[in-house]
């Protein structure tokens, strides 16, 4: 009976979807605390836009991302709900921690309008994938993201930092 419900716990945990970022609502700034520990590998940056289509005969690996982003889409309103801007940060840390990511950007019509989205990892070891999207009405009403900063925040302190050339 313990081994059956265990595997049920098991197979319900394996199902769950990935945690969603929440949106802070007043970001404060934090001490800046740089850690060797800590630190991303790599950023992948796409933007899903309305206008650009493929014509043409033209490689399959060119149309990947959009594919892959509109799947499941079916309808013309499901496809607008995924046009925007989407961040995927890969980071690594080499102890273990309780690690929160923070996504802090500016869009094309708020101006200098900061908003933030986090993600937290309890106990995480290792390299770790994370991935905020500016879709939907986010993106609709406010516009492009167009300066982002990304940290990686360890008790209370920015242990590891990336950014784009605009923010400052």
């Amino acid at each position: 009976m313990k081994l059956a419900l265990a595997l049920i716990c098991l197979a319900v945990a394996a199902c769950a979807s990935p945690a969603r970022p929440r949106q802070v609502e007043q970001p404060k700034p934090l001490p800046i605390a740089l850690d060797r520990d800590f630190s991303f590998r790599k950023t992948i940056q796409y933007f899903l836009d309305p206008a650009s289509k493929i014509t043409g005969p033209v490689d399959a690996s060119v149309g990947f991302e959009r594919y892959y982003r509109l799947f499941g889409a079916v309808t013309a309103l499901d496809q607008r709900q995924r046009l925007g801007n989407y961040f995927t940060f890969f980071w690594r840390s080499r102890r273990r921690a309780d690690v929160t990511v923070r996504f802090e950007y500016r869009q094309e019509k708020l101006h200098a309008f900061t908003q933030a989205r986090e993600l937290s990892y309890p106990h995480v070891h290792g390299t770790t994938r994370t991935v905020f999207a500016i879709i939907g009405d986010d993106f609709i009403d406010d516009g492009r993201v167009i300066a982002w900063r990304a940290s990686l925040i360890v008790d209370g302190r920015i242990v590891a930092m990336n950014r784009s050339y605009l923010w400052e």
